[in-house]
Formats: C-alpha cells, sequence, structure tokens
C-alpha cells in the first residue's frame, strides 16, 4: 500500500508541476490586452445583430450597435464583455450573454540577422527561435544571444534582452544582432 500512495503523490506531484511551468510559458494570455491588428470576435447569444467579428483599427476603437464607438486597446477579453454588458444591459436587453474571443492576434515583426524579415502571424507558445524559423532561419552571421524585443507596455515601448527560448507576445518586435566572429 505504501508503494501505491507514493506512486500516486509523484504523479500529482509531476501533473502540478507541469501545469505550472504550462501557466509560465502561456505568458498570462488570460491577462491579454488588446492591441491595433487584434481581430476578435463578440458573440451576444440570441442576437445575431449585436454578433460581429472585427479587427481593431489603428485609432483602437470600433463601432458597436447601439453603443456606438468603443475605445477597445489596452483592455483584456473580460473588460470588453462588462463594457458590452454594462452598455446593452437594461436598456436594450435583459441580462445579455455575451462572450468575447481572439480570433487573430496581432502579428510580431523579426528584423536582423534572419532570412526573410517582417511580419508573421503570432501564434500562442511562440519563442524567438520558432519566430526565426518562420521567417526563414537564422543567416550565417546571426548572434544567438543579445537578441532585443521591442515590446510595449502600458503604452510605453520597452527593449529587453532575451535569449532564443524566451516566448514572444503579439506585437513584439525581434531584432537579431550580427554575431563578432
Amino acid at each position: 500500500m505504501e508503494k501505491s500512495v507514493r506512486y500516486v503523490l509523484t504523479i500529482v506531484l509531476l501533473l502540478f508541476v507541469c501545469n505550472a511551468v504550462a501557466q509560465e510559458g502561456n505568458v498570462n494570455m488570460s491577462q491579454y490586452r488588446l492591441g491595433v491588428g487584434d481581430k476578435i470576435l463578440i458573440k451576444v447569444f440570441g442576437q445575431t445583430d449585436l454578433s460581429m467579428e472585427t479587427r481593431i483599427p489603428d485609432v483602437g476603437k470600433i463601432n458597436y450597435p447601439f453603443l456606438g464607438d468603443l475605445k477597445l486597446v489596452g483592455l483584456t477579453l473580460s473588460e470588453v464583455e462588462s463594457l458590452i454588458y454594462d452598455g446593452l444591459e437594461g436598456d436594450y436587453l435583459v441580462n445579455p450573454s455575451i462572450a468575447v474571443s481572439i480570433v487573430e492576434y496581432r502579428p510580431f515583426f523579426i528584423d536582423g540577422e534572419v532570412k526573410s524579415p517582417g511580419g508573421y502571424p503570432y501564434q500562442p507558445g511562440l519563442s524567438v527561435n520558432k519566430a526565426a524559423a518562420l521567417a526563414g532561419g537564422y543567416t550565417e552571421r546571426a548572434s544567438r544571444s543579445d537578441i532585443q524585443i521591442i515590446r510595449e507596455k502600458d503604452g510605453q515601448q520597452r527593449t529587453i534582452e532575451v535569449d532564443v527560448g524566451h516566448l514572444i507576445r503579439p506585437g513584439d518586435i525581434i531584432t537579431v544582432p550580427q554575431r563578432f566572429f
């Protein structure tokens, strides 16, 4: 009996560790803040005229039926749901059921010592190494250290140095430097 208890405890511990690693690698996407270029789906159940799929334009606002212009840049999905719920409840609907999801993230950009620099569609779980692979791979002169990412946070752009295993986020600008022989 003691061996089976240890076995079960080991399995539970492994599952806990795997879940913790997966959550850390997820870069807290539940708190993901919408930005220009994200494509979202707003679904109001039972109200097809209030459901829509839209890409957030450069101004950061969308025009939503009955509510007018809604500024979505910087909001989480749950904040958008609350904003629409509060606007529709009472005057238009009784207890509306609203779901907002991301259809397509805004692209990331990669430049420097990769074979095909440019913008590419973001996918959750994408590392610098995988981003470079999407860009045709590293050039012969690419440095795999001192890689920089320009990332917007709280309305300001910040530069961070990362390694090839670092997870990227939508909208990141990755620069792969040239190495010195």
